[in-house]
């Protein structure tokens, strides 16, 4: 079988510091926090009070008013992304064939507020079962996928796939794999997430996996310092358009990047915790690397996991010491999650774009709020501290981890 190439030939992002793929890459290099006080609903009373939420962002302008009613904001976020992406590409009904053209679009949790919405309505009411008859179609995490083929019209490979907060790496490497090995002609894939809510909060400060730095938002999201106390949750959807390379040359399109190659593991270990060795992390770093044919000096630039906890940011970092050597300290390491929170399920494709946009522009965005340095980590490595940096980027390689133990990664490098 021969094996096809793909390439990147649009992009699409709604995040909490840039509504649009431009904004957000704007936002990176400045150096935005997208972090504040909740406005979502009201969380005074709740541990973690702030959240990485999307700005000014309006249903209406985008869908019309009966149709946003119909889904949930995960699935909102999803469609405006996929539309930036679609039109990015200049994809129509004329240039790609829809029967060859399919969409793989994840969650990490899906319709989490209009479940609690459906639910908290019933407990509430004389015990008679009142529900939309929209509840779930609009709470289930495969419904993105499909509304952004319905709006489309692309028939090809559709359905979503879920591993935590690898799920929308996971959906690239599906449709790189697809495309790959001839089954597509084109995918639009990505991920969505929208659980700034107060059983997303609330569930994840019983686990104590948030930041509690109520009395400074802004710099709560702190990757690789020492003061580190959990993540800070964000909202937001990032989409990719990948392309068989020889059907994008055909139709003109515009070549961005191009995927070398992917991998994915399990941590076998724990449902929350990293492998205190990140053994994990490590092999699916080097199965990225064994499949694009690349050896670890090939890599420049590596957007981290990075959720600034105290055991993953170390965890990470010991992998990458295993996989590249010496070559780790020639590499360029930034964690955007310091601006943008944690996307969760749409981490990977936000992510995603982040290592596309430095491939395409030679600048590695930097890793923000970092005031104290821990000793647990090798000071040596260069993590991209608070400013940008102009260098060469070749290849850029994008790490996830989701609880479960889930790793996904994938290398994108310049379109030669």
């Amino acid at each position: 079988m021969e094996l096809k190439r793909v390439v990147i030939t649009g992009l699409g992002a709604i995040t909490p510091i840039g509504n649009t793929v431009q904004d957000y890459w704007n936002g990176l290099l400045g150096g935005v926090s997208g972090a504040d006080h909740i406005t979502l609903f009201d969380a005074s009373k709740f541990k973690t009070q702030f959240a990485c939420e999307v700005k000014g962002f309006d249903p209406v302008a985008y869908l019309d008013r009966k149709e946003a009613r119909k889904v949930d904001r995960f699935t909102q976020l999803a469609i405006v992304s996929s539309d930036e992406a679609i039109k990015h590409a200049g994809i129509s009904k004329d240039n790609v064939n829809p029967d060859r053209t399919g969409v793989i679009f994840s969650s990490g949790i899906g319709g989490l507020l209009t479940f609690q919405e459906e639910v908290m309505a019933y407990a509430k009411g004389d015990g008679t079962p009142r529900f939309n008859p929209f509840f779930i179609p609009k709470m289930i995490l495969d419904i993105a996928a499909g509304h952004i083929s319905m709006r489309h019209g692309f028939r090809g490979p559709n359905f979503a796939v879920v591993s935590a907060c690898a799920s929308s790496t996971h959906a690239l490497i599906e449709a790189f794999h697809y495309i790959k090995l001839g089954k597509a002609d084109v995918m639009v894939a990505g991920g969505s997430e929208a659980v700034v809510c107060d059983a997303g909060v609330a569930g994840f400060n019983a686990m104590k996996a948030l930041s509690e730095r109520n009395d400074d938002p802004k710099t709560a999201s702190r990757p690789f310092d020492k003061d580190r106390d959990g993540f800070v949750m964000g909202e937001g959807s990032g989409a990719v358009v990948l392309e068989e390379l020889e059907h994008a040359i055909r139709r003109g399109a515009t070549i961005y990047a191009e995927i070398a190659g992917a991998g994915a593991t399990a941590d076998a270990y724990h449902i929350t915790a990293p492998h205190p060795e990140g053994l994990g992390a490590l092999n699916v770093m080097r199965a990225s690397l064994e499949e694009a044919g690349m050896k670890p000096e090939d890599i420049d630039y590596i957007n981290v996991h990075g959720t600034s906890t105290p055991l993953g940011d170390i965890a990470e970092t010991k992998a990458i010491l295993g996989v590249f050597g010496d070559h780790a300290y020639d590499l360029s390491i930034s964690s955007t999650k310091s601006m943008t929170g944690h996307l969760l399920g749409a981490a990977g494709a936000v992510e995603a774009i982040a290592c596309i946009n430095s491939v395409m522009h030679d600048i590695v965005p930097p890793t923000i709020n970092h005031f104290t340095d821990d000793d647990g980590l090798d000071p040596k490595l260069d993590f991209t501290f608070w400013k940008p940096k102009q260098r060469t980027v070749r290849a850029a390689l994008s790490n996830t981890f989701g609880f479960g133990g889930h790793n996904a990664s994938i290398i994108v490098k310049k379109y030669l």
